[in-house]
């Protein structure tokens, strides 16, 4: 029995090494599949950065230091730089004014509108 014994815990300890790498390798692929969305997400026109920064994350986490991760980071650093200057313009570029600032003064005035004068005789046709 003592030898059954013996036998027994190299097999568990071999099982478990097993159990463990087969688990980090399901989260690195995890975790190289949440970069590659990440990267998709920030390819898209009007991208959910905090969606990709959490896929970033997640890969930073399960220990993924592969090119595709510092691509990812430095797209999402380039796409909130983008949206902080682009912040305040509207859809033909132009700067807002701020509200302290004057409107032009070259601009004319509003035109008020005028009404014809209806006649008496032409009121009913």
């Amino acid at each position: 029995m003592v030898i059954e014994a013996a036998l027994v815990k190299p097999v568990v300890d071999a099982l478990l090494v097993l159990f463990q790498q087969g688990s980090d390798l399901k989260l690195k692929h995890n975790a190289q599949a949440a970069v590659r969305e990440a990267i998709r997400e920030l390819l898209q026109a009007n991208p959910d950065e905090n969606k990709a920064a959490a896929r970033i994350a997640v890969a930073r986490a399960a220990g993924i230091l592969s090119e595709d991760v510092v691509l990812a980071e430095d797209m999402l650093q380039k796409h909130r730089a983008t949206r902080a200057r682009t912040t305040g313009k509207g859809a033909t570029g132009r700067r807002r004014h701020a509200a302290s600032d004057p409107p032009d003064a070259e601009a004319p005035p509003p035109r008020k509108a005028t009404r014809k004068p209806v006649s008496a005789t032409g009121a009913s046709r």
